[in-house]
């Protein structure tokens, strides 16, 4: 199962706002990915259209410091 990497953004960043946490794109490249920060932690995104259900998951595990375990459920 694919996931949009659009709609992974989107979600993080409603999240984020909801919880009044800055998400921002990083000013730097990281060649086959997106540099994001999350109040100040690193959550480097591939720059797929779609990306597995491993990656998503992954990349939501990474946003749970800031935002809570569990926050996209």
């Amino acid at each position: 199962c694919m996931t949009k990497r659009k709609a992974l953004i989107k979600q993080i960043s409603a999240k984020a706002k909801k919880q009044g946490v800055p998400f921002t794109k990083a000013n730097r490249k990281g060649g086959r990915h997106e540099i994001w920060s999350l109040n100040g932690t690193t959550i480097p995104i591939p720059r797929h259209t779609e990306l597995t259900e491993q990656t998503t998951n992954a990349i939501r595990k990474e946003c749970s410091e800031e935002l809570g375990k569990d926050w996209w459920k």
